[in-house]
């Protein structure tokens, strides 16, 4: 007759078991939350890109509407607030920053400090990524937020990267800007980001 495994080995064979389960199942475990990960981080990245893209289209229809409209001036734009150039009204637009900054994965713009006299707010357009993406052509590091301005771009003839009084303006781009210091969002100054190529005039 065939002695019945004891208590001690059964438990010794599930343990044996669920070791060999766990070897299994958690290599594939952490796989697929690697991967999934991957897809939200390009996910968020396409996101940031296509405001940005839409952001871009509308300043270049702007400045062609202000360069035909002689009232107005292309640098009295600068600065200005992009969103509401916009049709389309995105989710992750939270209107003016408030205080701390814009929440992870969304977008908000911060208003200079200015004199009463002033009609029209100036400022700069702040993202804050959940996680490290590329936006634009920049990388946000860790929980650092990016900035832009929108500027005046104009026919750069000398190449010095600075407009002279005989280059004229042809529009307006977005400048990327960084945030002085440790980069908190909450943070008002900023400063020119220095970059190849540039031809923007802040």
């Amino acid at each position: 007759m065939k002695q019945l495994p004891s208590g001690d080995s059964l438990a010794l064979m599930r343990k044996l078991r669920l070791a060999i389960v766990l070897m299994v199942v958690a290599p594939l475990l952490w796989f697929t939350l690697d991967a999934l990960e991957r897809e939200i981080q390009k996910a968020e990245e396409r996101a940031a890109n296509m405001v940005i893209s839409q952001l871009q289209a509308a300043l270049m229809i702007r400045g062609a509407e202000a360069m035909l409209n002689r009232a107005e001036r292309l640098e009295d734009l600068t600065g200005s607030n992009p969103f509401g150039w916009l049709r389309h009204q995105w989710h992750n637009y939270q209107g003016l920053c408030q205080d701390g900054g814009p929440k992870p994965g969304d977008w908000c713009f911060r208003a200079e400090q200015q004199k009463e006299t002033v009609l029209r707010v100036k400022g700069w357009l702040i993202y804050n990524p959940n996680q490290p993406i590329t936006v634009a052509g920049r990388r946000a590091l860790g929980a650092a937020p990016l900035a832009w301005r929108v500027a005046t771009d104009f026919v750069d003839r000398n190449g010095n990267g600075r407009r002279e009084n005989s280059e004229r303006l042809t529009g307006l781009i977005l400048v990327p800007v960084s945030l002085e210091g440790d980069a908190h969002p909450g943070s008002n100054r900023v400063v020119s980001e220095t970059y190849k190529g540039s031809k923007a005039e802040i």
